[in-house]
């Protein structure tokens, strides 16, 4: 109830961190930048006094929090095929990380990806001890999350409906499977959390999306959830927005290339980068006339698993150039080869037709474009592809992957509060 009422007296509003706080009377605060001005009724001190003190407390107990973000020691993991990297921060300080190889000899001693779950969880145990990290003194461990079934964005805590799906590879074998399964082992144990931030079975697609022209087919979500989310954070707060404010299209240039409409939050449009669809990349084929490609399966009596291998892994760049490596391209392009300008410039082509798709997805409503991963370091590649989409918004590049750090930032804002872990 607000303390003053009556007639002739104006509204005003006091604002304080987080909160807002809305009266009628005749004078002027500012609780936001802790100053009173103009002459306050008698019967009104206590109230004006009494938001100033809540402001002062609200402060208090931000700066509090910060400070207790600040002491949070979280490790990372995240498994790929011949590697694990870790990472351990204290806050969102690094205090190290390092790229565990794994000899091509080791791994060739297991069937599967699964059964190098103990040898990978042994070797991250053995370095942290090298690096003299008590694990008594870790808050959370997070890993890379891998190929369960479809869930929405967020950070989840590892339970055994996880683990479960983790180890039957429910959409596939893969080296990211290991991530949940290595954080929970660790984590267990301590007593503390184990968590997966935006794995790449993110499934935001509104309906439309997930047509094709045949009903026996849909079209399904699989992409770089992790560095598109993290990319699409940065964006939005150096626009002064979270994320949940702003539409964006975020395009992640790697071996495979994903282009997501962003909006308010949710990734509604995407191609699968897992299989090898949307535009060009590196090691993937994108999008092939349909015929064509019925007819030159048949036509070569190849099988599922080899056609699996064109259109992702020996497809796009490396089909044509024999590498997938984009510096070599590159270098190549500065010494005047022209087909590797042309395949090269392709790829940039097939992304801004992307690019261009997602923000009629989006109604041309597109706060920023952005492009985030390793081919966002190659400036030829950038102007090119910002030549045919600066109509659409302001570009933003954000070169690399960052996938360490987003690890950490997805378990530090939920043990801050800031969100709260989903259940699978």
């Amino acid at each position: 109830m607000c303390p003053a009422k009556g007639e002739g007296k104006l509204p005003i509003e006091c604002r304080a961190p987080r909160l807002s706080l809305r009266c009628s009377f005749g004078a002027l605060a500012s609780c936001g930048s802790l100053a009173v001005t103009g002459e306050v009724p008698k019967e009104n001190e206590a109230f004006v006094w009494g938001v100033f003190g809540l402001t002062l407390g609200v402060e208090s107990v931000s700066s509090a929090k910060e400070e207790h973000v600040s002491e949070l020691r979280v490790l990372a993991v995240n498994p790929g095929s011949t590697s694990t990297k870790i990472a351990v921060y204290e806050g969102k300080e690094e205090l190290f990380s390092v790229n565990l190889t794994h000899p091509a000899a080791q791994i060739a001693k297991y069937a599967k990806i699964m059964d190098q779950y103990e040898f990978r969880r042994d070797v991250i145990l053995e370095t942290l001890a090298e690096k003299g990290i008590d694990t008594s003194t870790l808050s959370a461990v997070v890993g890379r999350g891998g190929l369960m079934r479809p869930i929405p964005g967020g950070t989840y805590r590892v339970n055994e409906a996880m683990l479960r799906d983790l180890r039957a590879g429910l959409q596939g074998e893969h080296a990211s499977n290991l991530g949940g399964l290595i954080a929970y082992a660790v984590a267990e144990p301590l007593g503390i959390p184990a968590f997966i931030v935006d794995p790449v079975v993110v499934d935001e697609l509104e309906p439309f999306a997930r047509y094709t022209g045949r009903p026996e087919i849909k079209r399904r979500s699989i992409f770089h959830a992790l560095n598109h989310k993290a990319a699409a954070r940065k964006a939005a707060a150096e626009m002064g927005k979270k994320y949940e404010e702003v539409n964006l299209i975020v395009a992640h240039l790697g071996g495979g290339i994903s282009i997501a409409a962003h909006r308010k939050g949710k990734v509604i449009d995407v191609n699968n980068a897992l299989n090898g669809d949307g535009p060009i990349a590196p090691e993937r084929a994108g999008s092939l006339p349909a015929w064509d490609l019925v007819c030159f399966v048949l036509d070569n009596n190849y099988t599922k698993d080899q056609m699996k291998r064109m259109l992702a892994g020996k497809g796009g760049v490396v089909a044509y150039l024999g590498t997938n490596d984009m510096r070599e391209v590159e270098d190549r392009v500065k010494a005047g080869d022209k087909e590797a300008a042309e395949v090269l410039g392709t790829v940039a082509y097939t992304c801004s037709k992307e690019i261009g798709a997602r923000a009629a997805v989006l109604c041309g409503k597109v706060d920023a474009v952005v492009l985030t991963g390793g081919l966002a370091y190659d400036k030829q590649f950038v102007d090119w592809v910002k030549t045919r989409v600066k109509f659409i918004a302001p570009l933003k590049v954000y070169p690399g992957e960052n996938e360490m750090q987003s690890l950490i930032e997805g378990a530090l804002r939920v043990l801050a509060g800031e969100e709260v872990a989903q259940e699978y």
